[in-house]
C-alpha cells in the first residue's frame, strides 16, 4: 500500500481574487472626506480586476522575466532595443487604460481628476509597481510641456491617451505615448547643477529651439518611453530639453543605452545608463531655468512615492491580516494570539495615516488657483514623501514577519510580500532622499503662507486629543526657531504626524484616531511595532483593516 509522507494543512490560500478597492475602508473614508460625491464606481471596477489571479500572474512574470537590453542587431547595426515581457504590456496597458498617467490634466475643472487617480495609483500598486515608473514620470511631465506650444499641442493629446502602444516608432503613428527623465549624471546625483551635458543651439523648427546634445545620464528609468524630458547646460545655465527616441524624419535619435541596472527591486522596469551623441532635443521654457521646471515635476513625482508606499502598506497589511486569519498556532488563528493583534492593529493605523496624508495632498493638485492649496502643496510633498516612504521598509519587514518563514519565500501568493520589501526603499531613495526632502520642507516654511496653511489644517482637529493640541501649539515656535537642518528630520516626522492625526480626527472613527494620538503623540508606544498600550480598541481597528 501506498502512504504519503506527509499531510500538507494549516498553511493559509493565497490572498487573490479579490477587489482591493472594495474592502479598503480606509481609503473610502479619505476620499469621502477629500472628495464627497466622488463617483468610485471606475475605481471598484479597476479594483476588481486589481485582485485578480490573471493580473497576479502578470505581475509576477513582468517581474521574474526582466527586460533585456538589445544594444545591436545581428549585423552590428546600433538598435538600442529593451525588450519586455508580454505580462509587462499587459500591466502597463491596464495602467493607461485606467488613466493612471497624463490623463487627469485634460480633464474638466471640479473632477477630482487628481484625487481619483491617486486612489487607482495606490491600488495598482497593491498589484505591481515597477511598471507604474513610466506612467508616474508621463504623469509628472505632461504640464510642463505647455513649455513647449509646438511640442505640447502634438504630444499633449496623445499623452492623456488611454491607448497603450509600445511600438517604437514616430509618435504621430502611434495611438497613444509615453514619457520619461533624464536628469542624474554620475558625478552629481541629487545635485543635478553639477551636470555636464552640453546642448548646443541649433536652429529652429515647428518645436522651436532645437539643440544637439553630448552627455550622458546616470539613471535614464523607462528608456522605451518615447520622449524623456533632460536637464543639459546650454550658455544660460541648466535647461530642460525634450527628447524624442524617434525624431520628426522617422530616424532615430542618437540615444545610446550603455546597460540596464541590476537592482534590488523595481524589476519589471528598465532603468538605464545612456549616452547621448549629437542628440537632437528641443527646449522647454526658457534657457536656464531647468531647475525651477525639474522642482515642479519632482512635486508630482514625489506625489506618486508617497501614494506607491501607502498602496504597498496597504497590500503587505491585507496579506498579513489573510495569512493570520487562517493559520493557527498553539490552538487557535494567529489573528487571535494578543501580540499579534498587537501588530496588526499597529501596522493598520500605520497604513491608514499614510493613505489619509497622500490622498490629502493629491487633492491640493485638483485645486491648483486656489492659493491654500498650493500652500498644502508646498508643504505636504516633502512631508508625506519624507515620512510615508521612510516607514515603509520597517512596515513591510514587519508585516512579512507576520508570516513568518513564509513571507521570506519568493514563490506563491505570499511572494509578493518579499517583493514588496524590496521595492520598498526605493520610493524613499528616488526622487529626492530623506535629507532632500528634509531641507525642502526648511525651504517650503519660510513662507508665511505655507505655516498659516499648516495651522489651518490643523484647526478642526483643536481639543479634540490632549498630546495633538500639545503638538500643534509647539509647532510654530519651532519652524520660528529653526536655524539650522541639524533637526530638520525631526520636524518632517512630527509635522507628519501631527498632519497625520488630523486628518484621522476628521475621517475615520474614535478607535483609531484615539490609538493614533496615544502611540505616536502621546508616547504610549515603543520603538517597533506591536508596542501599542492595552487600553485600544483592537477588534475596531482589526474590523475596520480587513481586507474583504
Amino acid at each position: 500500500m501506498h502512504h504519503t509522507t506527509y499531510e500538507v494543512f494549516n498553511q493559509p490560500l493565497a490572498l487573490a481574487d479579490y477587489n482591493l478597492f472594495a474592502g479598503n475602508q480606509g481609503l473610502h473614508a479619505a476620499l469621502k472626506f477629500n472628495t464627497p460625491g466622488l463617483d468610485t464606481a471606475p475605481l471598484a471596477a479597476l479594483g476588481a480586476v486589481l485582485g485578480s489571479r490573471e493580473m497576479q500572474g502578470h505581475a509576477r512574470l513582468a517581474n521574474i522575466h526582466t527586460p533585456v537590453l538589445h544594444s545591436h542587431d545581428r549585423v552590428g547595426q546600433r538598435i538600442d532595443q529593451v525588450e519586455f515581457h508580454p505580462s509587462y504590456h499587459a500591466l502597463m496597458d491596464l495602467a493607461v487604460g485606467a488613466g493612471l498617467h497624463g490623463t487627469p490634466w485634460t480633464a474638466e475643472p471640479g473632477a477630482w481628476a487628481h484625487v481619483q487617480r491617486a486612489a487607482g495609483f495606490m491600488l495598482f500598486t497593491e498589484l505591481e509597481p515597477s511598471t507604474l515608473c513610466p506612467i508616474s514620470m508621463t504623469y509628472a511631465v505632461t504640464p510642463a510641456l505647455r513649455g513647449n506650444a509646438g511640442v505640447y499641442a502634438d504630444w499633449g493629446p496623445k499623452l492623456a491617451s488611454r491607448a497603450y502602444d509600445p511600438t517604437p516608432t514616430l509618435w504621430s503613428n502611434k495611438p497613444g505615448v509615453t514619457m520619461g527623465m533624464g536628469m542624474t549624471e554620475k558625478q552629481g546625483g541629487s545635485d543635478v547643477r553639477a551636470n555636464t551635458t552640453q546642448a548646443m543651439a541649433d536652429g529652429d523648427d515647428r518645436w522651436g529651439d532645437r539643440y544637439r546634445v553630448t552627455g550622458h545620464k546616470w539613471f535614464f528609468s523607462a528608456p522605451m518611453c518615447d520622449a524623456f524630458l533632460i536637464l543639459a547646460q546650454t550658455t544660460s545655465g541648466l535647461s530642460c530639453l525634450f527628447l524624442p527616441r524617434v525624431l520628426p524624419d522617422g530616424t532615430q535619435n542618437d540615444i545610446r543605452i550603455q546597460r540596464l541596472k541590476d537592482k534590488l527591486g523595481n524589476k519589471a522596469n528598465a532603468s538605464s545608463e545612456v549616452e547621448f551623441v549629437d542628440a537632437t532635443a528641443w527646449l522647454v521654457g526658457a534657457e536656464g531655468r531647468g531647475i525651477a521646471q525639474i522642482l515642479e515635476m519632482g512635486s508630482m513625482t514625489r506625489l506618486d512615492c508617497a501614494l506607491g508606499t501607502s498602496g504597498l502598506m496597504r497590500q503587505a497589511l491585507s496579506i498579513a491580516l489573510h495569512h493570520t486569519t487562517q493559520r493557527k498556532a498553539f490552538g487557535k488563528p494567529l489573528i487571535e494570539q494578543p501580540l499579534m493583534r498587537n501588530v496588526l492593529a499597529d501596522l493598520a493605523l500605520e497604513s491608514e495615516a499614510a493613505c489619509a496624508l497622500a490622498l490629502r495632498l493629491a487633492r491640493a493638485f485638483d485645486t491648483p488657483d486656489d492659493p491654500h492649496e498650493r500652500a498644502v502643496a508646498r508643504l505636504l510633498t516633502p512631508i508625506a514623501k519624507f515620512w510615508i516612504c521612510k516607514r515603509g521598509s520597517h512596515f513591510s519587514q514587519e508585516a512579512m514577519e507576520c508570516l513568518g518563514g513564509n513571507g521570506y519565500v519568493e514563490e506563491g501568493g505570499e511572494g509578493i510580500m518579499a517583493r514588496i520589501y524590496r521595492e520598498m526603499p526605493l520610493h524613499s531613495i528616488w526622487e529626492g532622499a530623506g535629507n532632500i526632502m528634509a531641507i525642502d520642507l526648511l525651504r517650503a516654511l519660510r513662507k508665511a503662507d505655507t505655516v498659516a496653511a499648516l495651522m489651518q489644517e490643523l484647526a478642526p482637529a483643536r481639543g479634540a486629543h490632549p498630546a495633538l493640541d500639545r503638538m500643534a501649539r509647539s509647532l510654530p515656535d519651532r519652524v520660528e526657531e529653526m536655524t539650522s537642518e541639524l533637526e530638520a528630520r525631526r520636524l518632517a516626522q512630527d509635522l507628519a504626524l501631527t498632519i497625520q492625526a488630523a486628518l484621522l480626527y476628521q475621517s475615520a472613527p474614535d478607535a483609531v484616531f484615539g490609538a493614533f494620538c496615544d502611540s505616536r503623540l502621546a508616547g504610549n508606544w515603543g520603538q517597533a511595532f506591536g508596542t501599542l498600550g492595552s487600553g485600544i480598541d483592537f477588534d475596531a481597528i482589526l474590523e475596520r483593516a480587513r481586507p474583504y
